[in-house]
């Protein structure tokens, strides 16, 4: 298996044009300040808050769509934040239909935090996809999906898989594509609706960055993600 066309140039230039600083340096500078000089009420330069949004952040996102093929990508500050505010998509009542493989910190979210908040979670083997279309339930609004699965690197069809959730109606689906990385996996070109990864493992190369990002083509879920990185 080969990776996409670009990676490379990509990842070492994609949202990193030196055009975007008045001093044109050609690594992009980080920012380390968390409020930004405003021009009037409500009148700024796109950055007012850092939690809100800052250029390194924007630097990063638009690096990390471009090595998904897609529109947006939101960061946050691990993994497992990126697992909770994807869930948040959902509210009171609705159900979860996840891999029965999945991430073992996710597993614990779901059945631990997720249940607390009256969102069930059924745990299937979608290697066998049958088992995905028996498990959706009428209050069913989201799939997550892992492939490979980490550790046991067990594969789900994902294009199938989509296909099979999108014939309902409301259903997001989910995949943490942490171990294939972007280099050997493009989701969102399967008809999956949202992406994550750990950054922490081989989207880094790990040892010295705790970070996870969500990214999706879908403006509407984007501005939701947005909401809540915020």
């Amino acid at each position: 298996m080969s990776g996409f066309p670009h990676f490379a140039t990509n990842a070492t230039h994609a949202g990193q044009s030196p055009d975007k600083w008045n001093s044109m340096s050609l690594i992009p500078p980080i920012s380390l300040s968390t409020t930004f000089k405003q021009n009037g009420i409500g009148d700024n330069n796109g950055y007012d808050y850092t939690r809100q949004g800052n250029p390194t952040r924007h630097v990063f996102q638009e690096c990390v769509a471009s090595l998904e093929g897609a529109k947006h990508a939101l960061a946050y500050s691990s993994g497992m934040a990126t697992v909770a505010a994807i869930v948040h998509l959902l509210k009171s009542g609705d159900h979860i239909v996840s891999i029965n493989d999945v991430y073992g910190g996710t597993n614990v979210y779901f059945q631990q935090i997720c249940s607390q908040m009256d969102v069930t979670t059924t745990f299937v083997n979608t290697v066998e996809l049958e088992n995905i279309e028996a498990a959706i339930q009428p209050n069913t609004r989201m799939i997550w999906l892992e492939s490979p699965t980490n550790p046991t690197l067990r594969i789900t069809d994902l294009k199938e898989a989509s296909k099979m959730a999108h014939a309902h109606q409301d259903i997001i689906v989910v995949v943490d594509n942490t171990f294939a990385s972007s280099y050997f996996q493009h989701p969102l070109d399967l008809g999956v609706d949202v992406v994550m990864h750990s950054v922490t493992k081989y989207m880094n190369g790990h040892t010295d960055v705790l970070m996870g990002v969500a990214i999706t083509n879908s403006d509407k879920l984007r501005e939701k993600l947005y909401f809540i990185q915020q």
